[in-house]
Order: structure tokens, then sequence, then C-alpha cells
């Protein structure tokens, strides 16, 4: 039995090897690929091109007998390490006459990857930090961008102290909140203003089907050449006023990152055991334990700045607090029956999305739990 068994895991092993390199021969072409589109200025990611791509894939593969969606898993991850191999190609300049682009704050690490970024597409690129200001009149001299990468907390200061910028600069803040910041930049600046907040952190390999919010300020005109190149670099672009935005972040950062800090402070003041429950963990719960894990692996003046950076987050973690303490009350009084009518209301709320998310789950979960080894 273990000839047979090893002969047959050696013709796996051969396959194996087949496939590497068809991958590698893959990577090859996507790197003539990433050329072809920097030359004529096309976008990274063509969702309508993937998504029709997949669909005949999935439709050969089935009628070999092989999955369809173990295929789109298989090319799904293909194509994100394609993204990241085509972005070094780098992109097409669509403002080759724009002055240097200034980031100020551009050795952080947001701001260091905007300026690889813009460096790819051939713009000449400056920084701007905390001990530079006193040469800032020579550094922004001639600049047609002015990013504003700089946290939260000094953000409107920062911006405040750019009052002689050219005429014709585009000013630039990428911080998580917009109205105070547009505010300030529309205030001190006379020329076109954007506000852009980036819903990724900076260890992104590729800006392929990121999202980044754009909030106008001034001139839409004028901002539309970076709009376009951040659309060729592959983000996916979400045009919204300030005020919308900066309402939907309570929800999706401030009470988010509150909830996650919450749960995270009660294991350690419960001083529980993270390789135990590791060892008896579920993918799901595995899942949510590496999210809450991943956020004390980061920087926690980060994380207070965004929920600190508006009364309204506040008051939205109020109004959390309250409704978690009405659910307790259900529990604490034996009211399943209550329980149940309020998990059937928040069912109704979620309608079709609930099953949507559920199948998105499912797939999260499976490749978790493919990664999952001992523990």
């Amino acid at each position: 039995m273990a000839e047979e068994l090893n002969a047959l895991r050696d013709k796996i092993d051969a396959v194996d090897r087949l496939l590497i390199d068809l991958l590698a021969e893959r990577l090859a072409l996507v790197g003539e690929v990433g050329e072809v589109k920097s030359r004529h200025g096309l976008p990274i990611y063509a969702p309508d091109r993937e998504a029709s791509m997949l669909a005949r894939r999935r439709a050969e593969a089935e009628a070999l007998g092989v999955p369809g969606d173990l295929i789109e898993d298989v090319l799904r991850r293909v194509m994100r390490e394609s993204y990241a191999s085509e972005k070094d190609t780098g992109f097409k300049c669509m403002k080759p006459t724009l002055g240097k682009v200034v980031i100020i704050g551009g050795q952080g690490q947001l701001g260091r990857l905007f300026g690889h970024m813009f460096s790819l597409s051939g713009y000449r690129v400056e920084t701007l930090e905390q001990a530079d200001w006193p040469r800032a009149d020579a550094i922004l001299a001639g600049a047609g961008l002015v990013m504003v990468a700089v946290p939260i907390d000094i953000t409107c200061q920062i911006i405040d102290r750019l009052g002689h910028l050219p005429a014709d600069c585009l000013l630039v803040d990428v911080t998580s909140v917009k109205g105070e910041p547009l505010a300030h930049m529309l205030a001190v600046h006379q020329g076109p203003v954007l506000g852009l907040h980036p819903m990724f952190g900076p260890d992104v390999a590729s800006l392929a089907k990121q999202v980044i919010v754009c909030c106008q300020g001034r001139d839409p005109a004028a901002s539309q050449w970076l709009l376009d190149q951040m659309t060729i670099w592959g983000a996916r672009l979400q045009q919204v006023e300030a005020r919308a935005h900066d309402e939907a972040m309570t929800l999706i950062q401030a009470l988010r990152h509150f909830a996650t800090f919450a749960y995270g402070w009660h294991l350690s003041q419960e001083r529980a055991n993270l390789d135990r429950l590791l060892a008896l963990s579920s993918p799901i719960y595995r899942l949510e334990l590496a999210m809450v894990g991943r956020l004390f692996a980061q920087d926690p003046e980060l994380y207070a700045d965004i929920i600190l950076s508006s009364p309204q987050n506040l008051a939205m973690i109020r109004r959390y607090y309250q409704n978690f303490g009405e659910v307790l009350g259900l529990l604490e009084q034996g009211d399943r029956a209550g329980f149940i009518d309020a998990f059937s209301q928040v069912s109704g709320f979620f309608g079709e999305h609930a099953d949507e998310f559920l199948r998105e789950s499912r797939m999260l979960l499976a490749q978790a739990n493919d990664r999952r080894q001992h523990g």
C-alpha cells in the first residue's frame, strides 16, 4: 500500500511543479500586460474584464468536473498577485506638466505609499517633515499638488500654515475625517481643493480594488487628473459629501474600533488564555480574534485620534452602550422570546444582505481554516 501511495504522491508532486511553471509563465505575461497598460494609461483593475474572465473559467472548469468555486478561489489569489506585479511596472502620468508633488508627512506610512505611487507614475515627489518647516517656502515653491498626510490631531493646524501655495496648486488631505479639514483647506487656499480618505492601510500590496473616498472642495475640474490617476492605480473612487462621509465613518470606523478595543480590553481584564482560546476556537471565532489582535498590533495614537475626532463619534458610542444595555436586560430577565423577537428585527433590517454576508463569510472562513495549523 505504501508503495502505491508513494507513486500517486509522486504524480501529484509532478503536477504541482507543472502548476508552478504555469504560474511563473502567467506572472511573466502579467508583467507584459502591465507595460502595455502603463503606456496607454489603462487602469490596473478592469472589473468587467475580471468578471467575464472568472465566469468563463468557472464554466470551463465545471465542464471538466472541477468545482467552479475552486477555480475562482485559485484565480482570485493569482490575480491579487498579478495586480501587485503590474504595479511595479509603473503607470502612465496623467498630468506631465504638473509641478512637483509635495507630501507633508511623506515619511509616514501612508505618505510613503502615496509618494511611491506618484513616483511610479513619473511625478517628481518631495516631502516636508516637521524639521523642514524653516525651509517650507522653498519646498512648496512650484508645487502642483500638496498632500497633507499627518496625524488627525494636527491636520488642521498644518493646513493653516499653507496660506502661500501657488494659486493653481491642488491642495489635498488624506485624513479619516473630512468636514473640518476640508473647511480649513478652503479657508487657507484659494485654489483647487480636494478631500480624500483612503479606506485601507499602508501595508497594501496594490491599490487595485481599494476604496478611496473623494470629497470635492473647490474647482473639481482641476482635480480630475488626480482622480484619473488614482483610477489607473486600480482604486475604486467613491464620491460623497464631507458631512455624509463623516456620518458614515462614525459607524465604519469609530464605533467599530471602539467595540474592538472594548472586547480586547475585556479579554485582558479577564486574563484570558489566548493560546487555549485559539486551540478551542471555531474558524469564525479565530478570525474575529485575529481582527481584535490586529488592532492592538498598530499605533494606539491613531485609533485614539479616530475615535475622539468628533463629538458625533462619542454620541454614537453612547447609543451603542445603551442598546447593549437593553439587550443585556432581556437576558438578565430570562426573556427568551424578547431576545428572539429582537433577533428577528435585526434580521429583517439586514434583509437580503444577510444571505450575501453569509456567503461571503463562508468563503473567508474556509480560507482562514485552510491556513490553520496547530492550535
